[in-house]
C-alpha cells in the first residue's frame, strides 16, 4: 500500500496518478491534510519517504489573492497562474524522485491527459519548431524526447488532414451498439453480452433511430463530415436490423459533405458475408477488424470467442466484398505474452495487408474483471515489455507502409504508454483524429454515447478582459440499455439544451 498526504486537495489528481504509473499493481490510498509540513508526501510499501516541499516552488498568494511579500492584490489570473506554475514544480519534483528511487523513467513524465498531441498541435500552430518543443516537452512535463518526436510527428500529419474541414459548420456524428458477443477480460466499455440483451435490440434500435431523427433534423443547415458506427461490436446485429438502421441514417442525414464512414465490425465471430454486404451496400469506406492478438492462446485467456483462423478468414471475407480500407487492432501488454508473441501477432498481420492497423498499451480500467496483478509482472519487467512490444508494433507498422497519424492515453495504463493509430497515406481515420483534437463537435447517439459540442461564441475569462474562443460541452447519455430504451425522450431533451445552441 502507497500512501500520499497531500497539503492541498488540488495535488491529489496528479500525485495519485503519478505514484500509479510508477507502481501500477500497488493500492494507492490519498488524502488531504491542511496542516501537512509539505505539500506532499509519499510513504512507499519498502518504508522509503519522499517529500515535496516549499523550497523549489513559486511563491503565491493568500486565499484572499493578496501578495504574502508585498501586501498588494494581485489579479486573479496572474494568481492562478502562480497556481499552476506551483503545481507544475510539485509534479515535477515528485517525479523526478520517484525515477530516481525505481530506476524506471515515464515515457510521458508528468503528464495525465489523454491527449498528449493537443500539445504538440497547438505549439506547431503557434509557429514552434520541432526542436523547441521538443525541449519544452522534457523541461515543463519530463516527456521522453522520442515521445515528444512522436507527438510532434503526428501533429503535423493531422493538420495536413483538418486543414480542408469547416470546423464552423461540419460536425461528426458517433452511433454506439453497445452489445458484444461476450465482454472480454480487460474491458470496462458500455457494452454487454448479446444474449443478455437479445430481447431488447429491436427496442434498442427503435429508440437509436428515434434519437438520430432529432440529430438530423437539428443538424439539417450544418456539414456531415464523418460518421462513426461503434460499440460494442456493431455487427452483434442482425443482418436485417444492420439494414434498417444504415437505411434511416441515409435517409435522415446528407452525405454532400461525408469525407469518412465507418463501421467497426470487430469482433471475427459476429461478421458473416450477409452483413458484410449490407454495410458494402450503404457505401460505408472504412471498417475495423480487432483481432486484439493472433496468439490462440492469449485469445481464449482473454475470453474471445473465436480463433485465429476465424480472424484470418474474416479479413478475407472483407476483402472479397469489396473493402478496401481495413483497420486491425491488437493490444501490447496482453497476459502471458511476451515480446515474441507481439513480434509472431505482427507477422501475422503483416500477411493480411491492413491499411491501418492501431496498437494499443493495455489499459487495466476499474470496471474491468481483469486486475493488474493477474499479469504476474513487476513494474519493470512491465515497462520493459511494453517498450519492446512498442517498439516491435511501430517498426512493423513502418515495414507495412504505415504511418502514425494518432495517438492517445489511458488512465493506469501498462507502464504508462500511449494507443498509437498507423495508416497508409491516404487511410488515415478522420474521425480518430477530430476525437482526440477535440476542434469540431461530434453529436452521440446511444446508450452512454458522450455527444461533445464545440462552442465557438466569446465568453469572458474570470478576472481577465479576455476573452476565451472555444469552448467544450459535454452531454452523456443513460450507459444501461434498458434505461436508454425507457428514457430516450429524456435523452433528445438533454441534446436539444446544447445542439447547436
Amino acid at each position: 500500500m502507497i500512501q500520499i498526504i497531500c497539503k492541498s486537495e488540488s495535488y491529489t489528481y496528479n500525485a495519485y496518478h503519478i505514484l500509479k504509473a510508477f507502481y501500477p499493481s500497488q493500492e494507492v490510498s490519498c488524502k488531504t491534510d491542511e496542516k501537512a509540513s509539505n505539500y506532499v508526501m509519499v510513504h512507499l510499501p519498502d518504508d522509503r519517504e519522499i517529500s515535496v516541499g516549499f523550497e523549489n516552488t513559486v511563491e503565491i498568494t493568500d486565499t484572499a489573492g493578496r501578495d504574502e511579500s508585498t501586501g498588494k492584490i494581485q489579479e486573479d489570473s496572474e494568481k492562478e497562474s502562480k497556481k499552476k506554475e506551483r503545481k507544475r514544480q510539485i509534479d515535477l519534483s515528485l517525479y523526478d524522485q520517484l525515477e530516481r528511487i525505481t530506476g524506471e523513467p515515464l515515457a510521458w513524465g508528468v503528464l495525465t491527459g489523454v491527449r498528449p498531441t493537443k500539445l504538440a498541435m497547438q505549439k506547431l500552430e503557434a509557429g514552434w519548431k520541432k526542436e523547441d518543443y521538443i525541449n519544452w516537452a522534457w523541461e515543463s512535463a519530463r516527456v521522453r524526447g522520442e515521445k515528444a518526436a512522436l507527438a510532434w510527428e503526428i501533429a503535423e500529419r493531422e493538420q495536413k488532414i483538418l486543414k480542408e474541414l469547416d470546423y464552423e459548420n461540419g460536425y461528426s456524428l458517433y452511433v454506439g451498439i453497445p452489445f458484444c458477443p461476450s465482454v472480454c477480460s480487460y474491458c470496462s466499455f458500455s457494452s454487454g453480452p448479446l444474449d443478455r440483451w437479445k430481447e431488447k435490440v429491436d427496442a434498442y434500435v427503435d429508440a437509436l433511430c428515434k434519437e438520430l431523427e432529432f440529430i438530423a433534423e437539428r443538424s439539417k443547415n450544418k456539414k456531415l463530415n464523418t460518421i462513426y458506427i461503434g460499440g460494442g461490436t456493431p455487427t452483434t446485429l442482425t443482418a436485417e436490423q444492420l439494414e434498417r438502421l444504415m437505411s434511416w441514417i441515409d435517409e435522415k442525414f446528407s452525405r454532400e459533405y461525408l469525407l469518412e464512414y465507418t463501421v467497426e465490425a470487430g469482433r471475427p465471430d459476429s461478421i458473416t458475408e450477409e452483413k458484410l454486404k449490407v454495410i458494402k451496400n450503404h457505401d460505408i469506406t472504412r471498417i475495423s477488424i480487432n483481432p486484439q492478438s493472433m496468439q490462440q492462446k492469449t485469445l481464449d485467456v482473454i475470453g474471445r470467442k473465436h480463433t485465429v483462423e476465424e480472424i484470418k478468414e474474416a479479413y478475407a471475407l472483407a476483402r472479397k466484398t469489396g473493402f478496401d480500407n481495413i483497420n486491425m487492432d491488437i493490444i501490447a501488454g496482453l497476459p502471458g505474452e511476451d515480446i515474441s508473441d507481439m513480434e509472431d501477432t505482427l507477422a501475422q498481420i503483416a500477411q493480411m495487408h491492413p491499411d491501418s492497423l492501431t496498437v494499443h498499451s493495455l489499459a487495466i480500467k476499474r470496471a474491468a474483471r481483469m486486475e493488474m496483478e493477474d499479469l504476474n509482472r513487476d513494474a519493470k519487467e512491465t515497462h520493459e515489455i511494453l517498450s519492446g512490444m512498442i517498439e516491435r508494433a511501430a517498426k512493423a507498422a513502418k515495414e507495412m507502409d504505415l504511418f502514425p497519424y494518432y495517438l492517445y492515453r489511458q488512465k493506469n495504463i501498462a507502464g504508462n504508454f500511449e494507443n498509437v493509430g498507423y495508416a497508409k497515406v491516404d487511410k488515415a481515420g478522420i474521425y480518430n483524429i477530430l476525437i482526440m483534437e477535440e476542434k469540431q463537435s461530434i453529436i452521440a447517439a446511444g446508450a452512454g454515447a458522450s455527444t461533445k459540442i464545440v462552442l465557438r461564441d466569446p465568453i469572458p475569462m474570470p478576472g481577465s478582459k479576455k476573452k476565451k474562443m472555444t469552448r467544450l460541452i459535454r452531454q452523456e447519455n443513460v450507459k444501461a440499455v434498458d434505461a436508454y430504451i425507457d428514457r430516450i425522450d429524456e435523452m433528445i431533451e438533454r441534446k436539444g439544451e446544447w445542439l447547436w445552441h
